[in-house]
């Protein structure tokens, strides 16, 4: 029997994708149905614990595991001398347990599988694993002997970039020059890394039938399929990921980490049974990943207008061994302001560490610590305001490609931001006090760059009445479960009650990642592009099953754009002259993100963003130890992250703009925009209140003190 007619929406009434639509899985996650990786609903699990390496360099001469293997419950002891061997390398860091061979302290080197958690924890702690140590390298900075220049760094960006005459513009005008620091930086989302995996036993008949589900706690089901398959020796049909509902990453999930091989293995020598493993929050700061440290050097002048002349900005940060992997901390200065003459260097230095990954707004984040920072030190020199300099500097075009921009309304941030802050009211340096407090105000911009590296695929389906939109997006709790519906109702002209979600897990169509802050518009485009073709083959009245695919394009002429988000950051802090405590009184980010889908769940993300950016000014700080190369605070005790009492006063809002060279929705990237400049800023307003300039994070009260002195 045919479903009944669906008519599309109205021409002239409001658009689905512009309201305020709560998020559809609020419910199921607030009361705990939500079925997370390490939830789900499996037959007489196993679980996993982990043995790690407690050298950061060296080989593995002995593992006793006799205790251990006659502890009842034990299933399974996996070390490099039974584990499975590894096929294809598709990433250096996921080929475990292949040779006694220790490339980093914390690295898998084995596991034990019993029949509780409680069990399999117990049995790792009596194996004792011998090693033959050898010397680590660790450490770097700028006068290390061994930094080098990379060809290039993440988002394929150039290591090296020089335009003008830089050495000559350093010569001229009014000028400054300082060094800026950011420490290592961990992921802590609510969720730790989590799997479940099932190895399933091939029938001889079928061989090629799936045989390996995983549950994984992930960005995108995709790129982890498609990574791991190789490894572990199978098609891409033959591995199924599964990852509905995931409780944030910020990054660390996006890329597949050696967890997933060390639980696929104990799966496969356990062929039916299903291993569950969910990481501790120490292991957590072991192996999936960090925001690497930087050092940063910045000269620059300008006239006496505050026009910028020439600008130098170097940086130097770690990479690992076992995968080289480095930051494109300098690419926001490359593009933000018009200066004629410019030199930007990445260095790197090989270390036998664990690899760093992209941690929200990856480059962009640091780099702009020390850009905007070194600004508000240049504004204050040429005694400009700093949003005067700022505008004043306003290029015409992008700087570094000489593209016209899609769209580019910084100024419009900083001039709506100022006003609605209050900007005029702002106090000379050192001169507004409350008591104990004193009290300044900084600002900083924002930017982040379009990531459209390949193009999404998008399904739209009729069934009972209703449409569904498919396609292997993740929702890491930026609202895809609620916004990719409202997309698909706008482009099919119909109600958004007619419209279902399934995304998550592999076999739906192929889709980026949730990262880049490319979700939006680049899954959006591809949902367009199979509604018009959907619209085209079936019309107003599809019959039960009708289907399409579609890839999303980039509007034909969009490359010759320089397509990027902006905004800014305005920040108020209250700084005691007794404890040397910084306190954020109240923040204002103000965005140009193209058109916004749901203002509910962007202004949710922009102020996680400002969020993760206090956190990061005025608390988080890993500890490398170069003697032993263990992180020394290496959990929530030790590594402090923002609390309630932290983020008061904070506001995000957006201008109103739509970009068509992002795509059909005309939608941009807001995912990471909140982060960038945040720490900027607040440590601006630091030195409006105190006088004293902070260069390195976080803004700990001993750092105050000392500069006091």
């Amino acid at each position: 029997m045919s479903a009944e007619p669906q008519t599309r929406r109205p021409a002239g009434t409001a658009a689905v994708a512009d309201s305020a639509r709560m998020r559809v899985d609020a419910p199921a996650k607030v009361t705990g149905s939500a079925p997370y990786a390490y939830e789900q609903p499996v037959d007489h699990p196993a679980y996993l614990f982990p043995l790690v390496s407690t050298v950061a360099r060296g080989t593995i001469t002995g593992i006793d595991d006799a205790d251990a293997a006659a502890l009842p419950g034990v299933r399974l002891i996996l070390t490099h001398r039974n584990a499975p061997r590894t096929r294809l390398r598709t990433d250096a860091p996921l080929i475990i347990l292949q040779s006694p061979e220790v490339s980093y302290r914390g690295e898998f080197v084995g596991a034990v599988v019993a029949d509780t958690a409680a069990i399999a924890r117990q049995a790792a702690a009596l194996i004792e694993v011998t090693y033959q140590e050898q010397p680590a390298e660790l450490g770097f900075g700028p006068d290390h002997p061994a930094a080098f220049v990379p060809r290039r760094v993440n988002a394929f960006k150039h290591g090296a970039y020089e335009r003008g005459e830089p050495d000559a513009g350093l010569r001229q005008g009014i000028s400054i020059e300082a060094q800026y620091s950011t420490p290592m930086e961990f992921h802590s989302p609510i969720e730790p890394h989590t799997v479940t995996a099932i190895w399933h036993e091939a029938s001889k008949l079928a061989p090629a039938e799936v045989r390996l589900t995983l549950y994984d706690a992930n960005q995108g089901t995709g790129v982890h399929g498609a990574m791991l398959a190789p490894v572990l020796g199978l098609l891409p049909n033959q591995i199924e990921v599964i990852s509905p509902y995931v409780g944030g990453s910020f990054g660390t999930k996006g890329w597949p980490h050696p967890h997933l091989v060390l639980v696929a293995m104990a799966a496969k020598l356990l062929p039916g049974r299903a291993v569950k493993y969910a990481m501790t929050r120490q292991q957590m700061f072991r192996t999936t990943g960090h925001r690497p440290a930087s050092v940063q050097r910045i000269r620059a002048t300008a006239d006496e207008t505050g026009r910028l002349i020439a600008v130098d900005h170097q940086s130097w940060a770690p990479t690992a061994k076992v995968k080289r992997y480095v930051d494109q901390t300098l690419s926001a200065t490359r593009t933000l302001y018009a200066v004629p003459h410019l030199r930007t260097i990445h260095h790197a230095v090989e270390q036998d560490s664990a690899p760093g990954v992209f941690m929200r707004a990856p480059g962009e984040m640091t780099g702009m610590f020390a850009l905007e920072t070194a600004l508000d030190e240049l504004a204050d020199r040429v005694g400009v305001d700093p949003i005067e300099l700022r505008i004043r500097n306003e290029p015409d075009r992008d700087p570094e490609t000489g593209k016209p921009f899609s769209t580019r309304n910084l100024v419009a941030c900083l001039r709506e931001g100022a006003e609605l802050f209050g900007w005029s009211e702002r106090a000379p340096v050192g001169t507004r006090r409350d008591g104990e407090w004193l009290v300044g105000m900084g600002v900083a911009a924002a930017t982040f760059p379009s990531f459209s590296l390949v193009p999404s695929r998008a399904g739209i389906a009729f069934s009972g009445g209703r449409y569904r939109v498919e396609l292997q997006a993740s929702d890491i709790g930026t609202g895809a479960w609620t916004i990719l519906p409202q997309i698909a109702a706008d482009a099919l002209g119909v109600p958004i009650d007619l419209v279902d979600a399934e995304i998550g897990r592999s076999g739906l169509p192929w889709a980026m990642p949730a990262g880049g802050s490319g979700g939006t518009y680049g899954w959006g485009d591809a949902i367009a592009a199979a509604a018009r073709k959907f619209r085209r083959k079936y019309g107003d009245r599809p019959a039960q099953g009708d289907r399409v695919t579609a890839f999303g394009r980039l509007p034909r002429g969009a490359r010759s754009y320089s397509r990027h988000a902006f905004g800014a950051h305005f920040a108020q802090v209250r700084v005691s002259d007794v404890t040397g405590e910084v306190r954020v009184e109240k923040m204002l980010g103000v965005f140009a993100g193209g058109r916004i889908v749901n203002p509910r769940t962007a202004r949710s993300q922009l102020i996680g963003g400002m969020t993760m950016g206090i956190s990061a000014a005025l608390h988080e700080e890993g500890y490398l130890d170069e003697r032993f190369g263990h992180v020394v605070n290496g959990d929530l005790a030790g590594y402090h992250i923002a609390a309630h009492a932290d983020v008061v006063g904070l506001e995000a809002i957006c201008l109103e703009e739509f970009d068509p060279w992002f795509g059909a929705t005309g939608a941009k990237g807001i995912g990471e925009l909140g982060i960038v400049g945040v720490p900027a800023a607040i440590g601006n307003a630091v030195h409006r209140a105190t006088g004293v300039r902070l260069r390195d994070l976080p803004f700990t009260p001993d750092r105050l003190f000392t500069a006091w002195e």
